[in-house]
């Protein structure tokens, strides 16, 4: 017997039919003899039903206050799961974030998970019951019912299983697994059987939507098996993600990973001279805006190029911000780009072998694709290049790369 928490997203409770569809594959656990924690989001098209109904009262609307609005999508559908699972003969019970006591801080529309009061989910799980949770929601010290934001049900099912101690955490979802680049970008891509957590944080951290960075964190913080799994496919495995070790396939790269969502900044002309990368940033980074990627180049005269990238959707902000910031640096010039991409290189499997990033410089410029800023890490290699050459460059590298080809096992 085995302890597993599920989590199954909008578009795997999208209906009715698909909720008796979910249904139907939790019994099959069930049958074979497992524990099942089913945690899951409101039916898809449902949080934007209730966004649009909150913004025809008012625009300023009180955060609590969409919370409370917000959660009932998931009320939902852990109530039709759970008759869906009577009708197909099994017992199971309902709880929102709040009966489990997925305590919470006070962060509205953010927060992050305290602690988990498992109590009365083991007794339903050691009396034979389903248990079905509402994922992205739980209460502050208050009873306040609060939401956890992006990605909140994937945070909930790994926070469940931490505190059930499961032997795994399984994600459906609309993808089979995590693929070495985005099939739809390259055909031939090729489905992983196993990930490393290090990876998958900088998958996730660099664009890839298989889930989102929150939830791989916490998993291997606690160390919880993760499991992306179709729910729309019976039989697969899936990918698992788990920590390294021998029996990990150690290619070089282990995916490609991109994000569209990138604009660059660049203040020329700057005094070089001590706190200015602060001068520049700082004002940046209070208006909540992100920074990504930093370049500095110093001049022979005496000035510096400060260059670095942020979200395409706060570009505008940002370069109202550092036009500001020229004038009173005394700076020659601001140049802007939103047209560009982040494109990188992702494998523990750098570690060991050398040449990685020659490679990639080498293969771009094979396909006369200009790379723009370049940063490194212990297991990742990103550029930035123009936004017509991603897919070119994704294919390219993938080929280079041979990351279709099953790699050797050590």
């Amino acid at each position: 017997m085995a302890l597993i928490v599920q989590k199954y997203g909008g578009t795997s409770v999208g209906t009715t039919e698909r909720i008796e569809a979910v249904a139907r594959k939790i019994k099959g656990y069930v049958e074979r003899g497992d524990q099942v924690v089913a945690v899951v989001s409101a039916m898809s098209g449902e949080t934007n039903r209730l966004l649009t109904l909150a913004s025809e009262i008012t625009n300023a609307q009180s955060s609590r206050e969409l919370d409370v609005l917000l959660t009932t999508g998931e009320q939902v559908t852990i109530a039709l799961l759970s008759m869906a699972l009577h009708h197909a003969g099994l017992k199971a019970r309902s709880y929102t974030g709040g009966q489990v006591r997925i305590l919470t801080d006070s962060e509205h529309s953010k927060a992050r998970i305290r602690d988990i009061d498992d109590q009365h989910v083991r007794a339903d799980l050691d009396s034979g019951h389903v248990v079905v949770v509402a994922g992205f929601q739980g209460v502050d010290e208050q009873g306040n019912i609060t939401t956890l934001g992006r990605g909140g049900s994937d945070t909930t099912a790994v926070a469940m299983a931490a505190a059930l101690r499961a032997d795994e955490c399984q994600i459906f979802t609309d993808v089979d697994g995590v693929y070495t680049t985005d099939p739809r970008v390259e055909p031939k891509a090729r489905k992983l059987d196993r990930i490393t957590f290090e990876e998958m944080l900088e998958m996730a951290s660099l664009g890839s939507k298989v889930l989102q960075i929150r939830s791989v964190e916490f998993a291997g913080k606690y160390n919880v098996p993760l499991r992306v799994l179709s729910s729309f496919e019976e039989g697969g495995s899936g990918t698992l993600i788990t920590f390294e070790d021998d029996s990990v396939e150690q290619a070089k790269i282990s995916g490609i990973a991109f994000n569209r969502d990138e604009a660059k900044l660049l203040i020329k002309g700057v005094p070089d001279q001590p706190g200015v990368a602060h001068h520049i940033v700082g004002p940046v980074a209070a208006a909540n805006i992100e920074v990504d990627m930093i370049i500095q180049n110093i001049a022979q005269d005496g000035t510096t190029d400060f260059t670095f990238t942020v979200h395409r959707n706060d570009y505008e902000k940002a370069l109202r911000i550092l036009e500001k910031t020229a004038k009173e640096l005394g700076a020659a010039e601001v140049v802007g780009d939103d047209k560009i991409v982040k494109l990188s290189l992702v494998g523990v499997g750098m570690r060991s072998h050398a040449g990685i990033a020659s490679t990639m410089f080498e293969t771009l410029a094979n396909e006369n694709i200009n790379i723009r800023m370049i940063s490194t890490s212990e297991i990742k290699v990103s550029v930035v290049i123009d936004e017509k050459y991603l897919e070119l460059g994704v294919r390219a590298l993938h080929e280079a790369f041979q990351l279709d080809a099953e790699p050797k096992r050590v």
